[in-house]
C-alpha cells in the first residue's frame, strides 16, 4: 500500500488548516497514494482554545474532511478536537483529543488515552482520556491509531499488533525541548521493533521554520517518519513542513514476525 505523511504547521484557524489539508491530500492521491496520514491537532495548534473550536463528528470540519478524503479517493488521518462533556478547572468545558479516520471504508475516531501531564504542561485539565484502542482496516490492511504521548506506552502498541495490526499511526504534536527530537526518533523506533508493524509516525513540523515564534504549548519539532517493524526508518522528514510518500509491504510484517516473534515469545 501507498501511504503519505502530511507534516504540516497548525495555526488557530481551522479552516485554513483544512486547506492545508486539501492541498497535502490532493497531492498525495497525484502520487497514488491511498492513505494520507497527518498530526495531531490538524484542527487547531495547541495554545489556542480548543473548548471555542471543538466539533462533534458530525459537524462542518469533519464533514469537509470527508470531502475532502472522498474527492481524492483516499482515506485521511487527522488530529481534532470533540467536546468533552465535562468541565475543567478553569470552568471551560473540557474537549476529547481525537484522532479521525475517514474514506471508503467510512468515518472511526480513536480518543488519546494517554494524557500529556509532564514537562510541566497538564492536558488533563482541558482534554478527557479515551480508553479504548482502535484499529481501522484501509485496502485490507489493519492500522492501529495513537497520538503523541501514547508513543512512551510500548503495551497500546502491542495491544493493538495482538489484535491484528500491521501498521500503527502516531500523529503527534511533539513538545520542544532538549533532547526531545531524539527522544521521538527513539520511542518511534522502539515502538515498531516492540509490535513488529510499520509505524506511521506523523508530527507537527516545527512551527519556526515557518517564521512562527516559538510557544510554550508542544507544537512540533517534524521528524516525521514512515519506520518497517525492524527499526528502520524507509523515510523520513526534517523540521520543515513536507509530504512524504513512500511504500509499505505487509509480507514484510509477516516475515519480521517469523524471524524475530517477540508478540508471540512474551511471558508478561
Amino acid at each position: 500500500m501507498r501511504v503519505a505523511l502530511g507534516q504540516l504547521v497548525s495555526s488557530a484557524d481551522p479552516q485554513a488548516n483544512l486547506d492545508l489539508v486539501e492541498d497535502y491530500a490532493r497531492r498525495a492521491a497525484a502520487d497514488g497514494a491511498g492513505l494520507v496520514v497527518f498530526p495531531e491537532a490538524t484542527m487547531c495548534a495547541f495554545g489556542n482554545r480548543l473548548d471555542t473550536v471543538a466539533e462533534p463528528l458530525d459537524g462542518p470540519w469533519v464533514t469537509r474532511l470527508t470531502g475532502i478524503a472522498r474527492s481524492y479517493g483516499v482515506t485521511v488521518v487527522a488530529g481534532i478536537f470533540t467536546p468533552g462533556g465535562e468541565r475543567g478547572p478553569d470552568g471551560r468545558e473540557k474537549v476529547i483529543n481525537t484522532l479521525v479516520a475517514t474514506g471508503p471504508d467510512g468515518l472511526t475516531s480513536y480518543h488519546k488515552i494517554h494524557l500529556f501531564d509532564a514537562f510541566g504542561f497538564a492536558e488533563s485539565d482541558t482534554v478527557v482520556a479515551g480508553d479504548q484502542p482502535v484499529i481501522i482496516e484501509v485496502g485490507g490492511t489493519k492500522i492501529g491509531l495513537t497520538l503523541c504521548y501514547d508513543v512512551r506506552f510500548p503495551g497500546l502498541y502491542q495491544t493493538l499488533a495482538d489484535r491484528g495490526a500491521e501498521v500503527i499511526i502516531v500523529s503527534a504534536s511533539w513538545g520542544a525541548g532538549p533532547g526531545k527530537v531524539q527522544q521521538w526518533k527513539l520511542l518511534t523506533q522502539a515502538r515498531a521493533l516492540d509490535s513488529t508493524c510499520y509505524l506511521l509516525a506523523v508530527g507537527q513540523a516545527d512551527p519556526t521554520t515557518t517564521g512562527v515564534g516559538a510557544t510554550v504549548a508542544p507544537t512540533g519539532v517534524g521528524y516525521s517518519a514512515a519506520i518497517d517493524p525492524t527499526g528502520a526508518a524507509i523515510t523520513a522528514a526534517g523540521p520543515e513542513p513536507e509530504l512524504l510518500i513512500t511504500d509499505l509491504d505487509p509480507a514484510v510484517v509477516a516475515a519480521v514476525r517469523r524471524s524475530i516473534p517477540v508478540i508471540a515469545n512474551r511471558r508478561f
